[in-house]
Parts: C-alpha cells; sequence; structure tokens
C-alpha cells in the first residue's frame, strides 16, 4: 500500500475525489466549495474534475441549499453538503433535524437518506459566534450519526465513510487541525494514497497506559496526547482515548479502559453541562456499576460563550497544560 504525507485539508479532498470517482451519484454543493475550493482547501481541483453538476456553488443561505440536500438524497444522490462553519449550523437546523434526521423514520425506512453535513467547529480565537464545536448538540438529536476526526487518517477514512453510509452524518472537522497552527499543516502525515475507509463508531486507543483512562475527541486527542506525555516524565501513565464518532458511541472500549485503570477523565471541547463529557460518564457507569471507578472528572469547556479575548478563550477551553494539570490532580488523590 503506498502512504504519502498529507495535512488534513489534503486528506479531506483527497477522500472527496475518490469518492466522487468512484460513484457518479456523489455531489457537493456549498458556499465557495467550487471555484475557491473551500475555506480550508478540502474541496480543491473538484469543480475542474467533476464540473458545475457535480461541484455546486451557492449562495450564503444555509436552509436553502440544506433542503437542496435532503431531495437530492431522498431522489437517489449521494449529496455532501458543506456549512461553512458549525456555528452557522442554526439557521438550517429545520432542515436538518426535522428532513435529514426523521424522514427515514417517517416513511418506515423506505426513504434513505444518505447526505453528509460537513462543517468546522473548534476553539480557534474567533470569538463567541465562531469559536464552538456543538457535536453534543447534534449528538442529542435522533437520526444521525456524529463524527469528530482527529488523525489526518482519519479525515480521509471517515469522510469515505460518512459518503457510503445510508444514514445521515454530520462530519464535524476542527478548524485549528485544518489551518496552519495544526501541528502536521506543513509536514503531513503517513496516509495510504487509495481509498479505505476508517469505520463510523469505533473508537481508537492513540496511547496505551494503566493509571488514567482520558477519553476525548477532534484536536483534544493531541492535546491529550502532549498532555500524557508530559506527566509520563512524572510517572503518571495515561491511556488516552480517540472517540473519533460521538454517534454511535463506542462505550465498549472506553469502559474496558476504565474498568482496567479504575480513572476516568473525559475531556471534551464542547460545553460542560447536558453534553459528551456526560454522556460518556453515565454510560461507563451504567455498564461497569456505580462505585467501579475510583475516580471520575470531567474538563470541558463551561457553560459561557467563549470570549473574544484569546487569553480567556485559552483560559475556558481544555489544552495541553490544563489536561495535564488535571491528570496532576486526579494521580495526587488516589
Amino acid at each position: 500500500m503506498t502512504v504519502r504525507k498529507i495535512n488534513a485539508s489534503q486528506a479531506v479532498a483527497e477522500s472527496l475525489m475518490q469518492e466522487m470517482a468512484r460513484d457518479e451519484s456523489v455531489v457537493l454543493l456549498g458556499e465557495d466549495v467550487g471555484r475557491s475550493g473551500g475555506v480550508f482547501g478540502s474541496s480543491r481541483d473538484l469543480l475542474e474534475r467533476f464540473g458545475p453538476m457535480r461541484v455546486r456553488d451557492t449562495p450564503i443561505s444555509e436552509m436553502s441549499f440544506t433542503g437542496m440536500g435532503v431531495g437530492m438524497a431522498m431522489a437517489g444522490l449521494r449529496p455532501v453538503v458543506e456549512i461553512m462553519f458549525v456555528d452557522f449550523m442554526g439557521v438550517c437546523l429545520e432542515q436538518i433535524y426535522n428532513a435529514m434526521a426523521k424522514i427515514p423514520y417517517m416513511s418506515g425506512g423506505r426513504v434513505k437518506m444518505p447526505m453528509v453535513i460537513k462543517t468546522a467547529g473548534g476553539n480557534i480565537g474567533s470569538a463567541a459566534q465562531h469559536s464552538q464545536c456543538l457535536w453534543g448538540t447534534f449528538a442529542h438529536l435522533p437520526g444521525m450519526h456524529v463524527v469528530a476526526p482527529a488523525s489526518v487518517r482519519d479525515h480521509k477514512g471517515l469522510m469515505a465513510a460518512a459518503i457510503r453510509s445510508d444514514n445521515p452524518v454530520v462530519f464535524i472537522e476542527h478548524k485549528g487541525l485544518l489551518l496552519k497552527k495544526a501541528k502536521d499543516f506543513l509536514t503531513g502525515s503517513e496516509v495510504p494514497k487509495d481509498a479505505f475507509v476508517t469505520p463510523i463508531g469505533k473508537a481508537e486507543v492513540a496511547r496505551k497506559g494503566n493509571d488514567i483512562t482520558l477519553v476525548t475527541l477532534s484536536a483534544g486527542v493531541e492535546y491529550a496526547m502532549e498532555a500524557a506525555a508530559e506527566v509520563a516524565a512524572e510517572g503518571i501513565d495515561a491511556e488516552v482515548i480517540d472517540l473519533r464518532s460521538i454517534v454511535p458511541l463506542d462505550t465498549e472500549t472506553v469502559a474496558a479502559s476504565a474498568a482496567r485503570t479504575g480513572r476516568l477523565l473525559v475531556v471534551d471541547e464542547d460545553y460542560l453541562s447536558f453534553g459528551l463529557s456526560a454522556e460518556v460518564v453515565v454510560r461507563v457507569l451504567e455498564k461497569l456499576g456505580p462505585t467501579a471507578l475510583r475516580q471520575i472528572r470531567r474538563h470541558a469547556v463551561p457553560d459561557v460563550p467563549i470570549p473574544a479575548a484569546l487569553s480567556l478563550e485559552e483560559a475556558l477551553v481544555p489544552g495541553p497544560a490544563s489536561i495535564a494539570r488535571v491528570l496532576r490532580e486526579m494521580a495526587a488523590a488516589s
């Protein structure tokens, strides 16, 4: 298998290219996806190769073109609808949770909905209306799969899996992993050249450890790996699990690790209350029993809008330093 180094946006672009070449029913639509190649470059060269009938630039009207995607899926196409930022998805939420997510159920399974919402979230210093993740919001709405890749490899493999799925998928990239601040933007990571699929709903153990189970996703995996490496020098051995998918949630992998370490830390760049961090904890306790773990901690964004000042954002959002601090506190309390 041929591998070479590419970055996350190149991995998504390559996956889209390969899936569109493999299946003529795959179409892409959204703001700036054609002539501009996407806001992060993740649809570069697609218009030139597949033409304007399959790569459609749209007006700034998320409600309209998301509804168009729903109609395309009902008619037998496999649309990938790009909503530039996850913060903008409130504009078209009606089409997402009352149409895309529910039509397969309301039709008794007779109507398929092979549709992908491709969007980007994450905190990158862009203030309250452009610095959210919101995967917990969409995970709460039944009828959709929700994925958030961390590695460059998974950006390619999960996009292919999302496109091939007959279920609607919300594919949430992290802006920080797509921009120049991302660790692998210039150097890239090794990714197979041929098309492949990363299974939706299967977590990955990114780092093996024996003392604390650290569960996270998206850019949080990079932060967690840095924190784990830092505290390892102090004798704290953290196991890092990359969820990859929020829906379906791989409770088995998380619970198996937590049962072995006895300590569970969930790190989430989404909001703390009523979100992913609590869901992971409850599912693990339901599986293992209420007294199975010695320690449980959640480290997520407090329930306030993200401030404009970068220093305040860094104080609120989990990062390598704050994750390392929580790991030390857990180790000291045992």
